[in-house]
């Protein structure tokens, strides 16, 4: 008999957060998150997403062994501001048991009813900054820290509960060596003389946190048209500046200046924690910690988290200096591997961007809609 069981305890938390580890136990493709850290992600008096978020935790047990996981979860700016009647589940995880997937979705619709939500959709997270989407394609590609990684059968699992594609996202990866810095040290050159613009490097990370809210201003101008958009708070910006631009070597951080010194674009490149975060096993002591600043500083593969372009500026080749810079960088670091965060397919203008490095598809996900 399968029972689900709401949290109610630190204990029972901890045990939602590992519940993975023993899921995808030995997979060399899935990238462990930092249990500390996914801990305080949740923790309603740390995240300050919980001030636009509600969010409920579930376990569902079988012969009292754990065998599933799912966070209902309602962005209240999105349903009270956006008018988005949307139900969320995020962090998603099950044995491969048809039975224990339709419970702990059930348990989903039926917080989504009781507060007149009009659809379900998942798997994603809090906000734009989340994870998001199932995995339908790539299962023999290692993950990453910024994605959800999960066995083929999740995608059987929901259409067979009458759940069909809301959205898709694709992921791309491309050879360093593709990349033309001929062409962009050509480009960025006529670029910078008829805009009058600069573009800024860092080697220390505090030069870089006071253009922090500046650049989420933008990332707010870059991203709102998109169908997934939800605003981020001052608050939230703060929590992201002190938990992630530390972990991000400042020489993959490159901004774009006007001659008014006013930010028209972006790029942040992380470092792929990805084999570090394997062999730190969820711990960041006592050598956990070692191999992610190894990796901060060594490895061979980043990936683009994210890239914004000021709508005025865009279609106008800016992004040519962002790359000339990111070349010379990767060209030091012997960087071989680009790797791109799942980008929503209908999102051509950023697909654009990267069409010259020969990009090849090499995931794809989706997030999966059911009405309530």
């Amino acid at each position: 008999m399968i029972r689900i069981q709401e949290i109610a305890s630190t204990k029972e938390m901890k045990q939602f957060v590992k519940f993975p580890f023993t899921l995808y136990k030995n997979n060399k493709y899935w990238v462990p998150p930092i249990i500390k850290d996914e801990l305080a992600n949740f923790d309603k008096k740390n995240n300050p997403v919980f001030e636009h978020a509600t969010a409920r935790f579930f376990l569902a047990y079988k012969n009292d062994t754990i065998v599933g996981r799912v966070v209902a979860i309602i962005n209240t700016y999105e349903v009270e501001k956006q008018h988005i009647k949307k139900m969320r589940f995020g962090w998603f995880d099950v044995i491969d048991d048809i039975e224990v997937s339709r419970i702990l979705l059930n348990k989903v619709k039926e917080i989504g009813i009781q507060n007149n939500l009009r659809y379900v959709e998942g798997p994603i997270g809090f906000n734009n900054l989340d994870k998001t989407g199932v995995l339908t394609e790539g299962f023999d590609h290692i993950g990453t820290m910024i994605t959800w990684y999960n066995h083929p059968y999740y995608q059987k699992h929901l259409e067979q509960l009458g759940f069909v594609k809301e959205k898709e996202y694709l992921e791309h990866k491309f050879l360093f060596k593709n990349v033309d810095f001929t062409k962009y040290e050509r480009a960025s050159k006529l670029i910078e003389k008829r805009y009058g613009l600069q573009t800024l490097n860092f080697t220390n990370t505090k030069d870089i946190l006071p253009y922090v809210t500046e650049m989420f201003g933008l990332f707010d101008k870059t991203y709102s048209k998109l169908s997934t958009y939800v605003p981020i708070s001052e608050a939230q910006i703060t929590y992201f500046k002190e938990k992630y631009i530390s972990f991000i070597n400042p020489e993959y951080i490159k901004f774009v200046i006007d001659k008014n010194k006013k930010l028209i674009a972006f790029a942040i490149v992380m470092p792929s924690f990805s084999e570090a975060l394997q062999k730190a096993n969820g711990k960041l002591f006592p050598f956990g910690i070692w191999h992610l600043l190894k990796a901060r500083k060594k490895a061979k593969d980043v990936t683009f988290y994210l890239i914004g372009v000021d709508p005025e500026y865009q279609n106008r080749g800016v992004t040519a200096l962002i790359f000339k810079e990111f070349y010379k960088t990767f060209s030091a670091k012997g960087i071989e591997n680009c790797i791109r965060t799942p980008e929503l397919a209908e999102n051509t203008a950023i697909q654009n961007i990267w069409k010259e490095f020969h990009p090849v598809v090499h995931k794809r996900r989706r997030t999966y809609r059911i009405n309530l």
